[in-house]
Parts: structure tokens; C-alpha cells; sequence
């Protein structure tokens, strides 16, 4: 039953009873709905701000995987980038130069997308920038391997026609080296044995017994075949044709005579301590037309691509020589 209201009419004297108006029902009905209205956009705008929606939450989880699989992407780019430059550095410093072809500029296989700004710069930009940026370096890398691939095959019919050059240039080590552990000293600047001072050192000491066989790297004739007591010792040069010679010093005893022809693998003589030298090992050098080169980069007929990437670490560390 509804709940009658009264009120003391002070004009009359007495109580009667409150009648509410139509237009005052509406204006209070009214009232409410504006009230509710606006506590609860007040309510929405704090939880907007405040609290993510399922939508939300399921997005914001989806960015944040984007991110880590953009930074894997990126760090397999780099890793990629690296072993390509390691392959570029290979074909244009050594395979080229062998068949005597002329380098590619990096500029041909970088192509038209050559980028000199880091993936790492672009972690605040727009998606749109990322991903864009993302693509270019990966049609980079597409066409370097696509310049690669032709390189080889350029070289691959060089090579069917270069069957006698191939033999003769210098190709293996000069010491049985199956376990890699005889390289004492690699190519460049290491510390003199004698003096304790830097110097550059023109190639690589393998250390081995004494009478150890030395091999012949590649055909070719014996140039010199010197019997000394100072310098490379007792030594041999080996003249391989196409601009290349290979040395082998401090030998205990030399089996090669001058002008003799000789063949990969061919024994020349036997490992000694003669010479400049603080202890057994064979001094083994390569020079291409005069100017000497890293010999670690010719024993390619011998080494699989794991053992090559130890030998040049082994190669590379900075040491003391042995002569």
C-alpha cells in the first residue's frame, strides 16, 4: 500500500495531504537519469584509465610477443649480416683474388636498399617504420645472397678452367695438423720470442716434434733450397707459378733440391729449431706476386668449414712467435 504524505498548511491550520505535481515527478525522474548518467561516466573514464579490458589485456600480451619476436628477428639479422660479410670477405679477398677476378663493390650487393642506420635505433619508431625498415634489410640480405650465389658459379667456371693452377697454389699445411692443435702463431703482429717486443710476424708457426715431415702446399718447383744458421734457417722456397711462392723454415734437415719439380704433398724436408728460433716448429709463409698474405687462408683442400672457423680463432690470437 502506498505510503500517503502529509504537511501542516500554515495558511490553514491544518495538516493536508502532499499532492506532488506531474511536472515535479518529471523534473526529479530526470534529475536521477542526469545523476546516474554522470556517475557512471565518471565510473567508465577510471576504469578506462585504470584497468584494461579483456580486449585490452589479450592485446597489450600480443605487443609484448611481437617485441620479443622482434628482437630474436633482429639478433638472427646481425648473426646472419656477420656470416655473410665473413663469406663476402672470403670471396673477395681470397677466391677472386685466386682466380684473379675483380672484386664485387659492396655497393652491387647491397643493391638499392643499403641501410647505415641500426635495427636498435628503430625500437622507438612506428610499427610502420619497423617493419618497413625490417623488409628493406631483409631484401638487403636476399640480394647479397643472390650476388653471392653468382659470384660462386662465376668462380665454379673459372675454376673447370684452372685445373692446373688449382693444383699449384698453395692449398694445405705444410705439418700433419688433423686436431689443429700445432698452430703456435698466426699472421700479423706478435711478440718477438727474442726482443719481448711487438713485431710483425709474415706468417705461421707450426709447432711439432723435431723431424716431423713438412709437405709441399701446392706443385711448383723448389727455388731455394738454403742450408743457414741465422734467419729462417735452414729453409725452402717452393716457386708455385700464377704469382705465388710458399716458404718453410727452420727446417732440421731438407730432403727438395733446387729446381726441382715438386707436388702437393711431396715430403721437402723435416721439422727443426735452426735458425732464429726458440724451439721446434715449422715458420710456413705464402706470398701472392711479392706481398705476403695470410697463409691460414689456403688450407682450404683440408679443413671443413667447422675446423676453419677454429683455425682462424687459433690463427688470430695474439701470441708469442716462435722465431
Amino acid at each position: 500500500m502506498k505510503k500517503i504524505k502529509y504537511f501542516y498548511n500554515t495558511q490553514t491550520l491544518k495538516y493536508e495531504k502532499l499532492v506532488v505535481s506531474v511536472r515535479v515527478k518529471i523534473l526529479r525522474v530526470l534529475g536521477f537519469i542526469s545523476a546516474a548518467i554522470v556517475t557512471g561516466i565518471l565510473f567508465l573514464s577510471v576504469a578506462y584509465r585504470f584497468l584494461d579490458s579483456p580486449k585490452e589485456k589479450m592485446l597489450r600480451s600480443d605487443i609484448d610477443n611481437m617485441k620479443e619476436e622482434y628482437n630474436a628477428l633482429q639478433g638472427r639479422l646481425s648473426e646472419l649480416r656477420g656470416q655473410l660479410d665473413e663469406l663476402q670477405h672470403r670471396d673477395n679477398e681470397i677466391y677472386r683474388v685466386i682466380f684473379e677476378a675483380a672484386p664485387i663493390p659492396d655497393s652491387v650487393r647491397a643493391g638499392d636498399n643499403r641501410k647505415d642506420e641500426e635495427l636498435a635505433r628503430l625500437q622507438t619508431k612506428p610499427n610502420e617504420v619497423i617493419i618497413n625498415a625490417t623488409s628493406k634489410m631483409l631484401d638487403e640480405l636476399v640480394n647479397r645472397v643472390a650476388i653471392q650465389e653468382k659470384s660462386y658459379i662465376q668462380i665454379e667456371d673459372l675454376i673447370k678452367n684452372k685445373q692446373k693452377m688449382l693444383a699449384s697454389i698453395p692449398a694445405i699445411q705444410p705439418v700433419a695438423n688433423k686436431d689443429l692443435d700445432r698452430i703456435a702463431s698466426g699472421f700479423g703482429y706478435r711478440i718477438d720470442p727474442i726482443y719481448k717486443t711487438m713485431k710483425f710476424h709474415s706468417g705461421l708457426d707450426f709447432a711439432a716434434p723435431s723431424g716431423t715431415p713438412i709437405y709441399a702446399t701446392g706443385d711448383g718447383k723448389v727455388e731455394e733450397a738454403s742450408l743457414s744458421d741465422v734467419g729462417y734457417g735452414n729453409h725452402v722456397v717452393i716457386n708455385h707459378g700464377y704469382g705465388y711462392k710458399s716458404l718453410y723454415g727452420h727446417m732440421y734437415r731438407i730432403k727438395a733440391k733446387r729446381g726441382q719439380t715438386v707436388n702437393r704433398g711431396d715430403v721437402i724436408g723435416w721439422v727443426g729449431s735452426t735458425g732464429k728460433s726458440t724451439g721446434p716448429h715449422c715458420h710456413y709463409e705464402v706470398s701472392k706476386n711479392g706481398i705476403k698474405v695470410d697463409p691460414v687462408y689456403f688450407f682450404y683442400n683440408d679443413l671443413t668449414p667447422e675446423q676453419f672457423d677454429r683455425m682462424l680463432k687459433i690463427a688470430r690470437s695474439g701470441n708469442q712467435s716462435f722465431d
